[in-house]
């Protein structure tokens, strides 16, 4: 498209691209057109239709001097929080590399969203009433947020021509547009892990793949049943905590790799500022935006769940993810991303893991050597001489 725009440009000409490009294009896009006299702003667009139609957040990166002569056109079309949800989002790709965390953090939202579904459905044996009603409960608390909203409206729709919900009928598939497959990209080459983004993606092409559901489905017919004695009153606060509890951690994840990532491309992010323009017009908007920004304010932090806010609700509502997770297992309900939001959590916070055995056998079988806690340096052993 670029190419075929070339010959009705004039030199200093801005092209701005506003669609879901992979950052690494973006940054070679910036330097090719520099070359040819042309300025280029890579920008991060979120908020679907609705964004459209009444303005999206928007994540600008790249020329800081392109932004600032664009300034005035992209601060009116911006979602507006009452400040507009738009500011440069730093060097290079920056822009790009900010939406696609947003797209990974989106599709975690989602997953968890619809596994708090389908424990209510399937282990709690809740009505369609009943579930819609524990979504619009949700819409009043900590959890309050756009894809909360759009989900007690889908719980609500019906068809003219068709008797009961409209999500009864919708085909249990879910595909994604590459986001989500750059974002676990990214954490792996950062070593940065996003468990429940990866959970999320990995559910989608679990849902895709009808040939191999199909072949598990005919092995192991047998679903278990949850011996469940929760009373209603209860597992309305059991799944708010439990929601609660993996959005956070979702969030935790997000923020940490665009941390690493500035470390890495020098990106030079303000944190902050990226949580104030996702409080409006984009898919992940939501109440705890404000707290969140306030929260990254602090420069020193080195993971969003440090902050008083986020670590007093963790610590208060982590027993209730464990207490859904094992009701859950013992339901034969796949809650992927529940479950690896508290192994992410559990991991980090443990004393001691077992990657001693692991550097041991990887020194076994490849001389790889290892480092003890007793002395420094790098060790080896010939471990079939003893």
């Amino acid at each position: 498209m670029i190419e075929n725009i070339l010959p009705y440009l004039d030199k200093d000409d801005i092209i701005i691209d506003g669609g879901n490009s992979y950052f690494t294009d973006t940054i070679r896009r910036e330097a090719d057109l520099k070359k040819k006299g042309i300025r280029f702003l890579g920008m991060g667009v979120s908020g679907g239709e609705k964004g459209a139609l009444e303005g999206p957040s928007l994540m600008p990166g790249g020329n800081r001097e392109v932004y600032d002569e664009l300034a005035p056109f992209l601060l009116k079309v911006a979602a507006q929080d009452p400040a507009p949800c738009v500011d440069f989002m730093g060097n290079g790709g920056a822009g790009h590399f900010v939406k696609m965390v947003h797209n990974g953090i989106e599709y975690a939202d989602m997953q968890l969203i619809a596994e708090i579904y389908d424990i209510a459905k399937n282990a709690f044996a809740y009505s369609n009433k009943e579930i819609h009603e524990l979504f619009t409960y949700f819409q009043s608390t900590d959890l309050n947020s756009y894809l909360i909203d759009i989900t007690c409206n889908i719980l609500a729709t019906t068809e003219e021509d068709t008797e009961g919900l409209l999500i009864n009928k919708i085909k249990d598939e879910a595909k994604g547009k590459g986001t989500g497959m750059w974002t676990i990209q990214e954490s792996t080459r950062l070593a940065s892990p996003v468990p429940a983004i990866s959970a999320a993606l990995d559910g989608r092409y679990i849902s895709s793949n009808l040939e191999l559901r199909q072949l598990f489905n005919t092995l192991f017919p047998e679903n278990p049943v949850a011996g469940n004695t929760i009373s209603r009153s209860e597992s309305h606060a059991l799944l708010e905590s439990t929601l609660l509890t993996g959005k956070i951690l979702a969030y935790a994840q997000g923020f940490y790799l665009l941390k690493q990532a500035d470390m890495e491309y020098n990106f030079n992010f303000n944190f902050a500022s990226i949580a104030k323009i996702w409080r409006n017009g984009c898919i992940i908007r939501s109440t705890m935006l404000d707290e969140m920004s306030r929260a990254l304010e602090n420069s020193s932090l080195i993971s969003l769940v440090e902050d008083e806010f986020f670590l007093t609700r963790l610590k208060k509502n982590i027993p209730a993810l464990r207490k859904v997770l094992c009701l859950g297992i013992e339901s034969g309900i796949p809650v992927t991303a529940l479950g690896t939001s508290l192994w992410y959590l559990e991991a980090l916070r443990a004393k001691r893991l077992p990657a001693n055995l692991i550097q041991a056998q990887r020194d076994f079988f490849g001389a790889h050597t290892y480092q003890r806690i007793d002395r420094e340096g790098d060790f080896h052993t010939e471990w079939e001489k003893l």
